[in-house]
């Protein structure tokens, strides 16, 4: 069983290991597997990245993101700056289907509303705005909508979770339900957590994932 302050360290490796971050800019703080990410970054992209590192490293329940966005203070662009610069990035990425996307910018807070067909095309858009200077937020709005008619089958599902190496199924429960998928179980990560969604999502007619999940490890039960 990890101490607080032995998972602390793991965490702060983990995002040292980034290197694109840079540890002494993002503060880690731990309690009861709960951990907590302080402190100022220079692009959006960062606090994304420094969230996926703290996520995969083994004994965290869960993150409380708390790491802000700073641009150096000759830095200017106004929101129709950003918002124009938010639909090009969106037009020029390939995964993300064009004119679909509308787009609002609020002080640098970038909200993306609409339907698409597939989840990959949503964090897609998501990816490709994370880059853009002057970003402060993403809220991902966009809904799915898949074109395809036929019934949800859990099996699919289920064979999924078997084939994938790092998620074992017996110990997930998969229900359908006309275009949803609702996941119940435990795994002992949050990185198998968002990894289970991430394959329910690519199940072909589903339209919504609700991943209830609970990650149980050494510090207990967390949803």
């Amino acid at each position: 069983m990890k101490t607080n302050q032995g998972l602390q360290k793991d965490v702060q490796y983990a995002i040292e290991f980034e290197p694109l971050l840079h540890a002494a800019e993002i503060g880690v703080k731990v309690k009861d597997g709960i951990v907590t990410l302080t402190g100022s970054v220079d692009r959006y992209y960062k606090k994304m990245q420094a969230e996926t590192a703290a996520k995969s490293v083994a004994g965290v329940n869960a993150v409380v993101e708390e790491i802000k966005v700073k641009y150096p203070g000759s830095f200017s662009k106004t929101d129709d700056e950003i918002a124009a610069e938010v639909v090009k990035a969106l037009k020029d990425d390939r995964s993300v289907p064009n004119n679909q996307i509308n787009v609002k910018v609020e002080d640098g807070w970038v909200t993306l509303e609409g339907e698409l067909v597939w989840n990959y095309q949503k964090e897609a858009a998501k990816s490709a705005v994370a880059n853009l200077m002057g970003v402060k937020g993403i809220t991902n709005d966009l809904i799915i909508k898949s074109d395809t008619q036929d019934s949800l089958e859990k099996k699919r599902v289920e064979e999924a979770f078997r084939r994938n190496w790092a998620i074992n199924g017996k110990d997930i429960t998969v229900k359908a339900s006309g275009t949803k998928i609702t996941l119940t179980g435990t795994v002992n990560s949050l990185y198998k957590r968002d990894e289970a969604g991430s394959i329910a999502w690519q199940t072909p007619g589903v339209w919504s994932v609700d991943n209830k999940l609970v990650v149980e490890n050494d510090y207990g039960l967390i949803e």
